[in-house]
């Protein structure tokens, strides 16, 4: 008799993908709203190349149990400058793309149940990186663009869902100061939006069943006379949906739950000065929009 079996995502990529599980990183983040249910396989350094190297080890096609999801990262250290000694983590912007979509064949083929998300190459703030990391660490948001434009159209032609992390990323208010610790990794600021458009592709799958963190059935919730004792004194409290206040900015990602959002529709709505109905509509609707981060 197979022992219980749960759901598992697997977050396969680089440093932005390894350094995501500390400091309120968007790997984190993903693990607490996913109880038990994510998997780090990342690597500092790594590049394309390299992960086609250990492709079949990290995700054999004869296990037993196959992942749900699969979130993969690597473009930004393809994207490095060559470098004149002829060593490091460049990779030509062709060769990338062939690597990635060698990769993607790989993980559908997987099972007819998992599914796959790519996270394109992120900006960089050149002048931070050439502080923190020095002169031989070689990054261009030229190049970061290239690399990101590419990932997302082969996604595109492969029907592969993807966060363009160039350009959200770039649309964040004083991402330059906000979103990075060395000018590459990021901030727990930045990790924010990871997760924000991460959570909106899977609110947005028509994947069934649905792997958004809400939808998905909470693991051993029937009620048990072993839980803590309720206010009644006399029953045990079922804990399993007992909502957690610092999960609660991701249970709606729609932007009526930013409370700034709704106290200016509020505002708005009184309309001391009879404003035409349709300025009026225009104002609130770029109050929200300048809220919504």
């Amino acid at each position: 008799m197979a022992g219980h079996t749960r759901p598992h995502f697997i977050l396969f990529g680089s440093s932005i993908v390894q350094f995501s599980f500390s400091h309120e990183g968007w790997g984190a983040i993903l693990a607490d709203l996913y109880s038990r249910k994510v998997i780090s396989s990342s690597y500092r350094g790594w590049n394309s190349r390299r992960a086609l190297e250990v492709l079949d080890k990290v995700f054999p096609k004869d296990a037993i149990v196959q992942p749900s999801l699969v979130i993969l990262y690597f473009g930004g250290n393809d994207a490095s400058l060559p470098h004149p000694s002829g060593i490091g983590p460049h990779v030509p912007l062709d060769v990338f793309v062939e690597n990635m979509k060698k990769i993607a064949l790989h993980l559908k083929s997987l099972s007819d149940s998992t599914r796959v998300i790519f996270l394109s190459c992120p900006p960089v703030n050149e002048e931070q990186v050439r502080e923190t990391m020095g002169k031989n660490v070689l990054k261009s948001n030229v190049t970061c663009k290239m690399y990101s434009d590419a990932c997302v159209e082969l996604c595109h032609e492969m029907d592969v869902k993807v966060v363009d992390l160039f350009n959200v990323i770039r649309r964040h208010n004083g991402w330059l100061s906000t979103c990075f610790t060395d000018g590459v990794h990021l901030t727990s600021e930045g990790s924010k939006v990871v997760v924000e458009e991460i959570l909106k592709v899977l609110s947005d799958a028509n994947w069934e069943p649905s792997l958004h963190w809400k939808s998905m059935p909470t693991e051993f919730d029937e009620d048990s006379p072993y839980y803590c004792v309720g206010p009644d004194g006399i029953t045990a409290k079922n804990l399993s949906h007992v909502p957690l206040s610092w999960q609660e900015p991701w249970t709606n990602s729609d932007c009526f739950a930013k409370p700034t959002a709704l106290l200016a529709l509020c505002y708005f709505s009184i309309n001391p000065f009879n404003v035409p109905g349709w300025l009026l509509a225009l104002i609130a609707l770029m109050h929200l929009r300048n809220n919504y981060k």
